[in-house]
């Protein structure tokens, strides 16, 4: 139910508006009134405090509201006397001797009271004449005493005539109500009557049900007398159980309620006793009830004051509607227990009202309800009796009310009447076969007394949110549905979302356009007017429209029955619904708006309508890398513009513009010049459809964090396994923006929760998938995903760094087994590798893997190598087979025949072709690219996957070199050891630009920022710019020269650093490389909290032991540098005391010579600081983590 519902008057459309503006206006005339130039602050409004300001704004709004309220509801008071048959009274109920009132036209605050006197006069006494009306003096809130708990509920006094749409408006705008899905006016008996205790229960935990199952509103007289008091009972059973209120409204007359002048008073709280005196006529309020609205008529002691108001406001409801989307009228249903022959009349006019009201007898609860509930039973079709049964109706009736025989037959006459619509009875008959629960009755009897269309029914069930009707009552065998409205055409998206409708997925109409060079025109297909084509063609779209309300409504069971009950998910989704879907305000809170927001780069209006050009742009932020949304492509976006633009021409089919595949090298401009401009009919309804609707409706469900839906769409449709991938690292993209955004802590939590969910079903998928079939499950990890950006599962798992799916035994296997390539895996495997290097010869020793064990990673032209293989030695090789077969060797003995069946250049290309190979030997750090190709699909299996690794025996000798040319004497020219190492950065500088230029982003900005979130690539990019900076240098003269040796010995940092890149291959050392990576990046916090300590110290001490020094920037190096090395136990003694200070004249030959050219007297302290760092924030993690070690370290002494 929506609380933006809004609340339309369709007797005075003048008064007001859907949106209740024309209350606005009367508001803000009456502050102007009142308030607006009477006070004025003491102060000027810049000299006041904001919560001062907020504070008075409050006080404003309330008096204004008070004011509102006295001057749109009235009360009535007796002004003259008029006897009747009891001469102590007047004709309103109250004794002449206590008569008093304020007389006409004396204004009301500070009138006295007059007595007033009796009138000798005929004249009968009527609310209209002898009244007068007078603003409201008794409304706020009700403490109900002598219960268990102090009950609370709002209240107001208001005439008998004052206007419903001023009553509705007071409860949606002041008493904050959201409008009912269904409307239950309760009626029955006034005098206290008991009913059988299993009725009793049946009947309150059925109304209490139907409340709240339906978000209902429950209208009843609100005095605990009677049939009001049952349903108090009931309201008093579900509020002590359950938090949540029913919001039970009783409209009840002013006249009748004891110790109503404890209500008098003006937007006041105010405490009510409930003990009621028994020899009083009068009756208290139920504390049961949420609202009271006080009909006053003038009457004391007399019913019937609150009949005309409450009707009114019945009627009044109903013609509002439920919400936006549905546009269905507020049902109302008459609700019958036990009652009086005035409770006959109510069950007429009900069921004569224009739309009539169904109505709901209970059967067994005595009086009326027998009465009508005998004469339902055996009265024909027609609504006539036999005359037995009148008779025995007659007889029934003089006994029940106690009648005469002419009363009774005017009572005869009212059942005969309501006998004529019987369809619109219905009633409960507890314990009968087939009798459901008194909730069903009530919500079964609005379908089917209502008269509605099933599309109407449906809209209903909807809105109550209660499938089980639509499942039992609706969708019946040989249901018709009624004709509906049908699109002709797809309208734009704003014109969509403009006439609330569902989309223009459905149109038949064609418009002319021209196909080919030809210059033919489509002729446009007739009118259909078969009626069983349209009978189905309306069916369509009445579940088509249904399906799109579920969904708004988040309504997942109404999703999933109307999918088994025939929508066509490919039909029914089109890109005007699923834009219509992204902009919906209804449902949980989300963050796409703020996301969207973020995307755009700049403040959104309110009114600001999604687009799904938008929702890519979303969609490869949130996905992050090089992922591309099919929405952002050229092609998606030319037919978009093309069909829902400013403009309508005949839209372009750009072939070879598709960017689903990379583009291949050279071929850009090629391709461009081919372009084909295909005519395409832009009123096709097919091209505004999905390939992979379900794909579609989970993104939607998960980026407006809808899980119960995503959860049932993820379900449906292919690529279970990628799916939920994706929505495991969508939902934890969303966490992540919601955190360092001002969002509230619960819904990152909600996120979170949802994305481990999601990670969840894909691992357990994948493990399922695994135990069925090893190869299938590893397909499905390599399989190249169309609708994913060309991505695999694998990849999406990296991506939402799922570690668990990644860790899976399935995952590992197919790692290492493109790891090892077509090297047989088994011991000793970097040994012998190592040696095939060493000693190629070796390599005609190794095992290879070759035909149907052929690793995954065989290139294409492996492929095709070895289908020609398969070719030429087809008959060899099912010779040899058989003789394997029909032979009892041993495995050595196959596995000898195998290598013998392999070609020697075969094996010496895949063995320097493998993975491990090129790690062990490459002299440039390796791209692990899987790309694989499956035979059988003629697809890649796995895109590029950047798995960077370094390489293993030539990097080593690299590394040798380096430090040989910085450790010897630099010469003016390079040497050959150093041309080596120079050749080496610049080849791998071009390498990477190579990978820059090569990677999956289509726009340069795009490659640079992927490349650049592996950290190794930072590491790189620092270590060749600083040694191309140093290389600058040291091919100028001196000093220059000395300065970019220094630059040299700087940068061998970096390049040491990337060896940890070599341990993370190894299964001992890369797990602690990883921890220590992290716990690098934990104590860089410590690290702040330190240089607090250190700045607080330094200056300190700078200022106190040097008050003569000079502005420089060695200043602002000492106040770091000196308490730094402190913690470390370097304390600079000599410096602590400047009379005692001593300087060393002689020079350790030890310490290095720092006046040399070719040294720099301030990288040394700077290198030896930041190791002394890093050791120690590496260091201290360490031993708190291995008590071994440190107990090791520093042992306790004995």
């Amino acid at each position: 139910m929506s609380s933006d519902t809004s609340v339309v008057n369709h007797d005075d459309d003048d008064e007001e508006d859907d949106d209740g503006e024309t209350f606005k206006q009367p508001l803000a005339r009456l502050e102007k009134e009142t308030l607006g130039e009477s006070v004025e602050p003491l102060f000027p409004l810049h000299q006041i405090s904001g919560d001062y300001q907020e504070f008075r704004a409050a006080l404003r709004a309330a008096e204004v509201h008070r004011v509102w309220i006295e001057r749109t509801f009235q009360k009535r008071e007796c002004i003259q006397i008029i006897p009747s048959k009891d001469a102590s009274r007047c004709s309103c109920g109250q004794l002449v001797t206590q008569h008093t009132a304020i007389l006409p036209g004396a204004k009301e605050e500070g009138a006295p009271l007059v007595q007033l006197e009796v009138q000798t006069t005929t004249e009968r006494w009527s609310p209209l004449k002898h009244t007068q009306t007078s603003p409201t003096d008794a409304y706020g809130v009700i403490e109900f005493q002598g219960g268990g708990h102090i009950n609370k509920a709002m209240y107001i006094r208001v005439s008998n005539d004052s206007k419903p749409d001023s009553l509705l408006h007071l409860m949606v705008k002041d008493w904050q109500l959201e409008l009912p899905t269904l409307l239950i006016s309760v009626h029955g008996g006034l005098q206290n009557f008991d009913l059988p205790p299993k009725l009793k229960q049946v009947f309150g935990k059925g109304l209490i049900k139907a409340a709240v199952t339906t978000g209902a509103w429950i209208f009843t007289g609100g005095v605990s007398t009677g049939v009001i008091r049952h349903v108090g009972d009931a309201l008093k059973d579900h509020s002590s159980k359950s938090r949540g209120k029913v919001c039970a409204i009783g409209i009840a007359p002013w006249g009748i309620i004891e110790n109503k002048e404890d209500l008098i008073g003006r937007d006041v709280t105010r405490s009510y006793q409930t003990m009621s005196n028994p020899l009083s006529k009068l009756s208290v309020l139920n504390s049961s009830h949420s609202h009271f609205i006080l009909s006053d008529n003038g009457t004391t002691g007399k019913y019937g004051a609150e009949v005309r108001l409450r009707r009114q406001l019945e009627k009044h409801i109903a013609l509002q509607k439920i919400n936006t989307r549905l546009g269905q009228g507020v049902p109302v249903v008459c609700l019958i227990l036990e009652g009086g022959p005035n409770v006959i009349s109510i069950v007429l006019e009900s069921l004569k009202e224009d739309p009539p009201v169904p109505v709901v007898i209970c059967d067994g609860s005595g009086r009326a309800s027998d009465i009508i509930s005998f004469a339902h039973r055996y009265c024909a079709e027609d609504g006539l009796v036999s005359d037995s049964v009148k008779d025995q109706l007659l007889v029934t009736i003089q006994k029940t009310f106690n009648y005469s025989r002419s009363q009774a037959q005017q009572i005869f006459l009212m059942v005969m009447e309501c006998m004529k619509k019987r369809a619109l009875i219905t009633v409960f008959r507890m314990g009968s076969e087939g009798q459901q629960d008194i909730e069903m009755s009530i919500l079964t009897a609005l379908l089917k007394g209502t008269n509605a269309s099933a599309s109407d029914q449906l809209s209903l069930a909807l809105a109550w949110n209660r499938v089980d009707i639509a499942r039992s009552q609706i969708f019946v065998y040989g249901h018709h549905w009624p004709p509906v409205r049908v699109g002709d055409r797809p309208k734009s998206p704003a014109a969509q979302r403009a006439g609330g409708g569902g989309g223009g997925g459905a149109g038949k109409g064609k418009a002319r356009g021209k196909k080919g060079k030809g210059g033919k025109t489509k002729v446009e297909p007739p009118e259909e007017t078969d009626p069983r084509k349209l009978e189905l063609l309306s069916w369509v779209n009445s579940l088509e429209q249904a399906m799109m309300d579920a969904l708004v409504l988040d309504r997942v069971d109404f999703v999933k029955l109307l999918i088994e009950n025939g929508v066509n998910i490919h039909h029914f989704l089109t890109i005007p619904r699923l834009e219509e879907l992204y902009n919906t305000k209804l449902g949980p809170a989300n963050t796409l708006h703020f996301v969207v927001r973020d995307v755009k780069k700049g403040n959104l209006p309110p009114d600001y309508q999604i687009t799904l050009i938008d929702i890519g742009l979303v969609l490869e932020f949130l996905m992050g890398g090089a992922y591309r949304c099919k929405y952002t492509r050229k092609s998606f976006r030319a037919l978009y513009s093309n069909l829902y633009g400013l403009k309508r021409p005949k839209a372009l089919k750009l072939l070879g513009m598709e960017d689903d595949e990379p583009r291949s090298k050279g071929k850009g401009k090629k391709n461009k010049k081919k372009e084909e401009e295909v005519d395409i009919d832009v009123d096709d309804p097919e091209l505004s459809r999905f390939q992979y609707p379900f794909h579609e409706l989970m993104v939607w469900a998960v980026l407006l964090k809808r899980q119960k839906m995503a959860l049932f769409l993820w379900q449906r449709g292919e690529e279970a396994m990628a799916k939920a991938l994706v929505a495991c690292k969508l939902y934890k993209a969303m966490a992540h923006e919601s955190s360092q955004s001002e969002l509230v802590d619960d819904i990152y939590q909600d996120l979170e929760n949802n994305s481990k969910e999601f990670g969840q079903l894909a691992y357990e998928l994948l493990d399922q998938s695994y135990k069925h079939d090893e190869q299938v499950a590893m397909k499905l990890l390599t399989y190249e995903l169309k609708n994913w950006s060309n991505s695999t599962c694998l990849k999406l798992a990296v991506a939402a760094k799922h570690s668990e799916f990644i860790a899976h035994t399935c995952s590992q296997l197919l790692l290492t087994d493109m790891w090892m390539g077509c090297l047989r895996m088994g011991k000793s495997n970097s040994l012998k590798v190592i040696l095939g290097i060493v000693f190629p010869p070796f390599i005609l020793l190794m095992d290879f893997r070759l035909g149907e064990e052929a690793s995954f990673n065989s290139s294409k032209e492996n492929e095709d190598t070895k289908n020609k293989d398969d070719d030429n030695k087809s008959s060899k090789d099912t010779v040899s087979n058989v003789d394997t077969t029909s032979k009892k060797g041993d495995e050595e003995e196959n596995q000898k025949k195998h290598r013998r069946r392999v070609p020697i250049g075969r094996q010496i290309y895949e063995f320097y072709n493998t993975p491990f190979t090129k790690f062990w030997f490459n002299t440039a750090r390796t791209r692990f690219i899987f790309e694989m190709q499956n035979t059988e699909m003629s697809s890649s299996l796995f895109h590029h996957q950047h798995i960077n690794r370094t390489c293993g025996i030539m990097y080593m000798v690299y590394l040798m070199l380096y430090n040989y040319i910085i450790l010897v004497k630099m010469e003016r020219w390079p040497s050959l050891q150093e041309w080596i190492v120079i050749s080496y950065i610049i080849t791998l500088g071009m390498e990477k630009v190579r990978q820059i230029l090569m990677s999956e982003p289509g726009k340069l900005k795009q490659k640079i920022n992927v490349w650049l979130e592996d950290y190794w690539n930072i590491t790189d990019l620092a270590a060749i710019s600083v040694f191309l900076l140093g290389l600058l240098l040291r091919l100028q003269n001196e000093p220059y020269m000395g300065r970019g040796r220094v630059i040299y010995c700087v940068d061998i940092i970096f390049w040491y650093i990337r060896v940890l890149d070599i341990f993370g291959v190894n299964k001992y050392l890369g797990p602690y490389v990883m921890m220590i990576g992290k716990m690098m990046v934990d104590m860089l916090y410590f690290v702040v909290i330190m240089l607090v300590v250190l700045l607080s110290f330094g200056i300190a001490r700078q200022a106190i032991l040097h008050p003569d020094e000079k502005p420089t920037w060695r200043l602002a190096r000492n106040i770091f540098y000196m308490p730094y090395w402190m913690i470390y136990g370097e304390v600079f003694a000599d410096s602590i005391d400047r009379k005692t200070r001593v300087h060393s004249k002689t020079q350790s030959t030890n310490s290095p010579d720092l006046s040399s050219p070719l040294s720099s007297p301030s990288a040394y302290p700077n290198t030896r600081g930041y190791r002394r760092l890093t050791v120690s924030c590496q260091s201290s993690p360490i031993l708190i983590l291995c008590p071994d070690l440190s107990s090791l370290l520093c042992p306790h002494p004995p």
